[in-house]
């Protein structure tokens, strides 16, 4: 497995963040899921889009994609000629940043981990890459189109 670089951004425009946003804030109280695909380059991870899927065990505390719907979605991130390059979900209730569970089951090492949390009462988002066990905060680049 390639070596991870020390600082990596996500870069993502502001519509996608708000596509997320509107997905985790429809289907609280269960958890939301889903993918995004994009380019990764030295550490810089492209958000070309964002794929909502179902989450199968329709839990406020767990989340599983859908595995048609994710096979679907890898075949179309494939067609297009891009990559995963990242996996959102949410915490209705916290925490803030990936729980020991998502830390156990990051089956995608060079994939960036979103989780958008209310804990607070408003939703926020944290990036991480998980390697090995170890959490990673990942930057955020949010960007409007031209």
């Amino acid at each position: 497995m390639p070596s991870l670089p020390l600082f990596s951004t996500i870069m993502i425009s502001q519509a996608d963040m708000l596509r997320m946003r509107r997905d985790v804030s429809q289907r609280a109280p269960e958890e939301a899921c889903g993918l995004l695909s994009g380019q990764i380059e030295a550490g810089i991870y492209r958000v070309a889009a964002v794929i909502p899927a179902t989450n199968e065990l329709h839990s406020p505390v767990r989340y599983r994609i859908d595995p048609h719907e994710q096979i679907a979605a890898f075949n179309q991130i494939d067609a297009q000629g891009l990559e995963l390059v990242g996996i959102y979900h949410s915490h209705p209730a916290g925490p803030a940043g990936p729980s020991p569970t998502d830390i156990a089951e990051a089956f995608y090492p060079q994939a960036v981990y979103l989780i958008w949390s209310a804990s607070t009462g408003e939703w926020h988002c944290s990036a991480s890459l998980i390697q090995d066990g170890q959490v990673i905060p990942v930057k955020f680049s949010v960007y409007k189109p031209e």
